[in-house]
């Protein structure tokens, strides 16, 4: 059923099926449809963070950015749902066309720049959603605020999502915002990361939860970039990393029609170098934080790959527009045949 869903979809310009997409995901959550279109996952629970997930494979943060869909996706399998990235202010992204198929490759480019209803509409779609599992909020900064005032953007947004979310991802890597990456380094990422731990102590207080934060970063950082980021994590007590975000390199589709668009890549291309840099932070976190890993998964086995390479979780995107449902259920199968222990 979703191979023909995919190819009507797939006629359509990427963004318009894009939005066709969360609308029909949208409406089927809201008449409790979604779960019958498609076989449940088997059962396969885990702690992270101090959470429950339902199983280990969740929905990464693009696809849903203004929370739209939640009950939609959460009926279709998923372990854990992340909506977002949202802003403070609402803002409508970059020119069009910014969104790009790549289907020889099993990829996408775009450069949506943070396109979404702004932080108060994807609250109100919050709290009108049923879906009471595992709910991440990821959280960014407005194109027209200087990275230099970009911690004030994160506190807006931390402060209004955190009665509301069941984990906060702090969005860092996007390529499509300009200057944001730059915050992923040095004195930067440890003045961002140490406000935002201030806030999370304070905002404990004042709600009586502790919501974990977690940070997402590039897979573009050399090695020795990427065990500064682990120590800068380590040092400010963040409770999680997501590795990783898309990546401005093109290898493998600089040939392909499209493979040159500016962007962030996703899908296959950027499986090895995600798994990379999920093995890397391993190596120096030496489990004194979760890594959900997300980056290229288009089969089962990739899902079970980067938990072998030392993550904890996994989200997936791309390999969901090319292979519908059925991956989730896939995936958490082939984590499941994992060796214990």
């Amino acid at each position: 059923m979703y191979e023909l869903a995919r190819a009507l979809l797939f006629k359509l310009s990427p963004e318009t099926s894009h939005e066709l997409s969360i609308d029909l995901i949208g409406a089927g959550g809201r008449l409790g449809l979604n779960g019958l279109l498609c076989k449940a996952p088997v059962s396969l629970p885990v702690n992270v963070m101090g959470l429950e997930f339902a199983n280990p494979v969740g929905l990464a943060a693009g696809l849903d950015k203004n929370g739209d869909a939640i009950d939609g996706f959460a009926q279709l399998g998923f372990g854990f749902v992340e909506i977002g990235t949202v802003t403070p202010r609402p803002q409508p992204g970059n020119p069009k066309p910014r969104l790009f198929r790549l289907p020889e490759a099993t990829a996408i480019i775009n450069r949506m720049g943070f396109n979404n209803h702004g932080v108060d509409h994807l609250l109100a779609r919050v709290q009108a959603a049923k879906y009471k599992g595992v709910l991440g909020i990821n959280i960014g900064k407005n194109f027209d605020t200087p990275v230099e005032r970009a911690v004030d953007d994160y506190l807006i947004c931390l402060d209004k999502v955190y009665a509301h979310a069941s984990y906060v991802t702090v969005n860092v890597s996007s390529p499509n915002t300009p200057g944001l990456r730059s915050l992923q380094f040095g004195d930067s990422l440890k003045q961002l990361l140490e406000a935002l731990r201030q806030r999370q102590e304070d905002l404990a207080v004042q709600h009586g939860k502790r919501v974990p934060l977690a940070i997402k970063i590039a897979p573009d950082m050399s090695d020795e970039e990427t065990v500064q980021v682990a120590q800068a994590l380590i040092e400010t007590g963040m409770d999680g990393v997501i590795a990783t975000n898309t990546t401005l390199a093109r290898d493998g589709v600089e040939n392909l029609p499209f493979g040159n668009e500016a962007g962030g890549l996703s899908g296959a291309p950027v499986r090895d170098k995600s798994t990379h840099t999920v093995k890397v932070l391993a190596g120096e976190l030496k489990g004194r934080l979760p890594i959900i890993a997300a980056g290229g998964i288009t089969e089962g086995a990739h899902a079970a790959e980067k938990i072998a390479a030392g993550a904890s979780l996994v989200q997936i995107y791309s390999g969901f527009i090319y292979k519908g449902p059925a991956l989730i259920r896939e995936a958490v199968d082939a984590i499941a045949a994992l060796p214990r222990g």
